[in-house]
């Protein structure tokens, strides 16, 4: 799968997990809201309830404790059993409501349902139920006071209030509200209990001391302030608690409250039988208001209870269709658009890779090409991806439409090339000959060295008419039927460079190159040594040897001039390895690119290397097919210089040459000459009355020069290359 693929599948997934995400906090924020619900159902039932049972126990412990202990004070003994049996009573539902309290609270849904403030008040609740057993152990052994005892149970039941609080929340603000009233009306209940409590100590003792007078008088305020926030925020509720508040039972028992207060501290300032007369009733009426007014905050939170479900089944169970629905729609076109991609894709990939090579390469080869068929069109449909579909199939087709006009062009700029080389080839091969005969008649040496130079001049011309057939693809013209010896070839390389009295040749090991080869082998040589002419300086010379090797012959051109850097020198044997199509901007390295070209065609191998004396050595590695063999040694004679001429004036001035050491034919016999013109031809001096015999003997030197060149021009016009110009199959 692509890259591209990849990334519009992530980003499809990323728009799906964005949309999965905001239905989640939606659903969450919904689901949040019923969980509410379902919380404060189970805290109701799980926590509220038997906390609400235990807070009752605890109040009424507290109740049989205070008046236990004021008979124990008192020395009533039958009063006092009766009390420790109602006491005992007490304590054990107290202990009952505990255990229930205790498996309730730590089951799986109270712990499920409860918050960590919830859980940390029945920490605080449970750890206050711990020290019960000790306080009942030293309220009965009488280490503790009445006032004392009766705090302990306050705190116990206080923290019931806590918890209370903790689990009295909904989401509603309003019914949040009348929770926290209503719970404050409960806490007025719980301020009643304690009066109750220290009344009915107070009534046992039979004394009402004025601490007691005070912490009534202080009870009564709280209880009845408390009653007054609570109503304060149900004003939606005065049908409901206005009866009650100002009803009988509540005035009564409140008339009683006002007159133990004024009474003030001294004996018990009511019986038993008028104190459970006013408060049992007043009790009574303030637990039926709160069940009243929890009804009706439960009708009121009914409404908001019922949106809440409903707003969970549309955001949960409509949110969640919709994105399973977005889901697979997502996927469905996520998948036809890959699909049409990938033919997009693969259609781009097999223009690039498959047919725009092949028609390159038909082309190449001169074959037709029709473009609608190779540029067939494809088929998208018609949505957008349908269109870039259109779009690239009219690509496509220019491309290869491109393709073929670029042939073309090339083919006609070849064409052009090979027109150009053929015409400048017959023209300086017909200057050659003109020349030959030219040479054969003169015998002044002064215009025998012209006609040298124009000769050697005509000779280089030659070889760049053949680097345009080179760059065309064409062969040269040239060719033997006969093999010819290495030193002849590079005898003939060196004649077609410019400074060739600069070149020292060392044959080295007999040996005789294929008829087919000799041509681009002489062209290939004649280019390495003269770029290492170019790059040398004019004082230097540049040695070309050869010797035979296990997979073939050797040719080695060294110079000793500015040299390559690495880079270059990988470059350029990658460019002789492996030489590129030419193209028309490329004539920084035409020579090496020309050499690449005639190495390829013959398997030949060449290499730069870096040479021991600063410059360039180039190695020619010629196979061994086109090897035939070696010459008798009888036919090889190593010429030396021995024979020195008379001085000649110099026609420019020059550097002094190197001696050049050639191997050639000994048939027909040549002498060899030391003294050479500042091209480098041998010289001929003018006619001198005084020395006729030394002006034969050089006429009769530069005949024998002629009649050898002759003689190998012979050969070469007698076995022409198959299919070429027989006026181009002459060798210098």
């Amino acid at each position: 799968m692509s890259s591209r693929t990849s990334r519009l599948r992530a980003k499809i997934a990323f728009l799906l997990a964005s949309l999965a995400a905001l239905w989640a906090f939606a659903a969450f924020v919904t689901v949040r809201d019923g969980l509410t619900l379902l919380w404060i159902r189970t805290l109701d039932s799980e926590v509220g309830r038997p906390t609400n049972a235990l807070v009752q126990s605890v109040q009424e412990e507290r109740r049989r404790s205070a008046v236990y202990l004021a008979l124990a004070e008192k020395g009533d003994t039958a009063a006092s059993a009766t009390a420790r049996t109602a006491l005992d009573t007490a304590r054990q539902h107290t202990d009952e409501a505990v255990s229930v309290f205790r498996n309730s609270v730590r089951g799986t849904a109270a712990r499920w349902a409860q918050s960590d403030t919830t859980a940390a008040r029945l920490s605080e609740l449970d750890a206050r139920l711990n020290a019960l057993p000790a306080e009942r152990s030293d309220m009965d052994a009488g280490r503790v006071e009445r006032s004392s005892v009766t705090a302990f149970y306050t705190g116990v039941v206080g923290k019931g209030y806590e918890i209370f609080e903790t689990i009295s929340v909904f989401s509603d603000r309003d019914i949040n509200s009348r929770l926290g009233h209503l719970l404050t009306l409960s806490r007025g209940r719980e301020l009643l209990s304690q009066e109750d409590a220290l009344i009915s100590g107070v009534i046992a003792a039979g004394r009402f001391s004025p601490a007691e007078a005070a912490e009534f008088g202080r009870i009564v305020g709280a209880q009845r302030y408390t009653r007054s926030v609570g109503v304060a925020g149900l004003p939606g509720d005065t049908a409901i608690y206005q009866p009650v508040l100002e009803g009988q039972e509540l005035g009564r028992f409140q008339a009683l409250e006002d007159q133990i207060v004024l009474q003030g501290p001294g004996a018990a300032p009511v019986t038993a039988a008028a104190w459970r007369a006013a408060l049992d009733p007043a009790l009574a009426s303030l637990a039926q208001l709160d069940i009243d007014l929890a009804d009706a905050t439960i009708d009121q939170a009914t409404g908001p209870g019922v949106m809440i479900v409903v707003r969970l089944i549309l955001a949960a169970g409509l949110g969640l269709i919709a994105v399973v629905a977005s889901i697979i729609l997502s996927i469905t076109t996520a998948r036809a658009i890959v699909h049409q991609l990938r033919l997009l894709r693969d259609a781009a990939d097999d223009l690039a890779t498959v047919r725009l090579p092949r028609v390159v390469e038909r082309l190449a080869a001169g074959e037709e090409v029709d473009v609608e068929a190779e540029a067939p069109p494809l088929a998208f449909g018609s949505d957008e991806i349908g269109q870039v579909g259109h779009a690239f199939t009219k690509a496509q087709e220019t491309a290869v439409r491109v393709a073929v006009d670029q042939a073309e062009l090339r083919r006609g700029v070849r064409d052009v090339f090979v027109s150009l080389a053929r015409r400048n080839q017959a023209l300086i091969h017909s200057q050659l000959r003109l020349l030959d005969d030219m040479e054969c008649r003169v015998t002044d040496p002064t215009d025998l060295e012209e006609l040298f130079r124009v000769d050697h001049l005509a000779t280089r011309m030659r070889r760049n008419a053949e680097n345009l057939l080179v760059l065309s693809g064409a062969t040269a013209g040239r060719g033997w039927r006969r093999p010819v010896p290495v030193a002849d070839i590079l005898r003939a390389a060196c004649a077609e460079v410019e400074g060739y009295h600069r070149v020292v040749i060392q044959p080295g090991d007999a040996a005789e190159l294929a008829g087919r080869a000799v041509g681009d082998v002489i062209h290939l040589l004649a280019e390495l040594v003269e770029n290492a002419l170019s790059f040398s300086p004019p004082d230097t010379t540049v040695h070309v040897k050869g010797a035979r090797v296990g997979t073939g012959h050797v040719l080695e051109v060294e110079d000793r001039g500015l040299g390559m850097s690495e880079a270059v020198l990988d470059e350029s044997n990658e460019l002789l390895r492996d030489p590129p199509e030419f193209k028309l901007t490329s004539t920084a390295r035409l020579g090496l690119f020309v050499v690449g070209r005639l190495a390829q065609r013959h398997e030949i191998e060449v290499q730069l290397r870096r040479s021991p004396y600063g410059g360039v050595t180039a190695i020619v590695l010629i196979p061994e097919k086109l090897i035939s063999g070696r010459p008798p040694a009888s036919e090889l004679t190593l010429l030396e210089a021995a024979v020195a001429l008379p001085s000649v004036p110099e026609m420019r001035p020059r550097a002094a040459a190197a001696p050049v050491a050639l191997a050639v034919r000994a048939e027909p016999p040549v002498r060899v000459v030391t003294a050479r013109t500042p091209s480098g031809l041998p010289v001929r001096p003018k006619p001198n009355p005084s020395a006729p015999a030394q002006a034969r003997d050089i006429r009769d030197l530069m005949s024998a020069f002629q009649r050898g060149t002759q003689r190998g021009r012979a050969e070469a016009v007698e076995t022409p290359a198959e299919g070429e110009n027989n006026d181009a199959a002459t060798d210098r």
